[in-house]
């Protein structure tokens, strides 16, 4: 019974083919939309999640209580390596690492430009996830050979091999001064070290600007994902020392940044709850041309003894069959079209300069080119929300079929 209840949904499809094809095809645009979001969303959102939870701001951040709100020279924390050497024997903590950042005047010849010269463990620095990430060897900071950013470079004429001079304020209110050679030009998605970044190894840095065992920040990366971060907080927290200081997950560091990766997120829902609309509407559409259409045919149905319950499900099923439909077809062209993207990236800097590669959100530089990529579960919601609206459209066709009277509908 249920299969030729099928088979006469799947033939009734076929009666009207344009009026089909037109639902099929608005259902699938739909899905296309929704695939095509999904795609740039993962690729963007991923992007800015490794640049966050990565160069920028780690997992973790360990400050002075003071130091977000005052980033005065002295605001330091105390015993940097024994502190360190007590967060690399927590079992979450994959990686930490200090750093020194100092506002300072630099010039070259008689101009001077300010610049925050920040001083890296340059080993740590280099692995996955650091700063210097990707760096050969040779083009490390060592000594007083720095790297400085991008932006920096490009806009105050600074070249591989100047010397520069320094001038600024230790942490014991000394004034700090010293010579330093541009080594290499450093491109990161931090958008402060583009713009303003001078790169020295921290030994120099603690050096320079009086600062023994000190540093303003540890940057902790852990062992497991980044929404683990809070809980790695409350475990460093625990360790003892770390009481006095201000220890913060990535979310609370930046949460500008973590609400629009929320606001995204919604944004996500919204759309498809504008596919389950255009779904509802395209099958509810077609259910009530097709019923009419039908009148006499379904009385006559009737007449010969079809229970009602069976037209019920006879026009549900073709409901449910034609939503799938569209989202089946939906599905295999948007995802061609987001793995055509994800080899070819879409650019995202909308700006007639040709120099112009990247851009920046909330301290964050993104290339101009996101890689969108889609993964199984994208797919899910569009199956299950169409077959359910395709149910709940073609409910009222269905019942209204239902209590046809059969003499009445063959007359009509």
């Amino acid at each position: 019974m249920a299969g030729s209840t099928t088979r006469i949904a799947w033939r009734n499809l076929g009666r009207n083919k344009r009026r089909t094809g037109l639902m099929l095809l608005a259902i699938a645009v739909a899905q296309i939309a929704v695939l095509l979001m999904d795609g740039l969303m993962n690729g963007w959102i991923d992007e800015t999640l490794d640049a966050l939870t990565g160069p920028l701001v780690g997992h973790v951040q360990v400050h002075d209580p003071a130091w977000r709100e005052e980033q005065a020279p002295d605001l330091v924390i105390e015993d940097v390596n024994q502190r360190l050497a007590a967060l690399r024997a927590l079992d979450a903590v994959d990686e930490a690492y200090a750093r020194v950042y100092a506002p300072a005047l630099v010039a070259r010849e008689v101009d001077g430009h300010a610049v925050v010269v920040v001083g890296v463990d340059v080993e740590l620095e280099a692995r996955e996830g650091g700063l210097l990430q990707g760096l050969p060897e040779a083009g490390r900071p060592r000594g007083r050979t720095v790297l400085i950013g991008a932006v920096l470079a490009r806009e105050t004429g600074m070249q591989v091999g100047d010397e520069l001079a320094l001038l600024g304020q230790g942490a014991d209110g000394s004034m700090a001064s010293d010579l330093a050679n541009v080594g290499g030009i450093l491109q990161t998605p931090v958008d402060l070290i583009n713009r303003m970044g001078v790169i020295m190894p921290i030994e120099a840095a603690q050096d320079t600007f009086a600062m023994p065992d000190q540093a303003h920040e540890i940057t902790i990366r852990g062992t497991g994902p980044p929404e683990l971060a809070a809980r790695l907080a409350e475990q460093v927290r625990a360790v003892p020392g770390f009481g006095e200081l201000e220890v913060l997950p990535w979310r609370e560091l930046s949460p500008e940044l973590s609400a629009f990766l929320d606001i995204a997120e919604v944004y996500g829902l919204i759309v498809l709850l504008i596919v389950f609309v255009a779904a509802a509407a395209g099958v509810m559409n077609t259910m009530l041309m097709a019923t009419f259409e039908r009148r006499r045919e379904l009385g006559m149905l009737l007449s010969l003894g079809t229970t009602p319950a069976r037209l019920v499900r006879m026009i549900l099923t073709e409901g449910v069959v034609m939503g799938l439909l569209g989202v089946l077809l939906g599905s295999v062209l948007g995802g061609l079209l987001v793995y055509w993207q994800s080899q070819t990236g879409i650019n995202m800097v909308l700006t007639s300069e040709e120099d112009v590669t990247e851009m920046a959100i909330y301290g964050i530089s993104f290339a101009g080119d996101i890689y969108p990529y889609l993964r199984v579960r994208d797919f899910v919601p569009g199956f299950v929300g169409v077959s359910v609206v395709s149910i709940v459209a073609a409910l009222w066709p269905a019942i209204h079929t239902a209590r046809l009277e059969p003499m009445e509908a063959m007359r009509s």
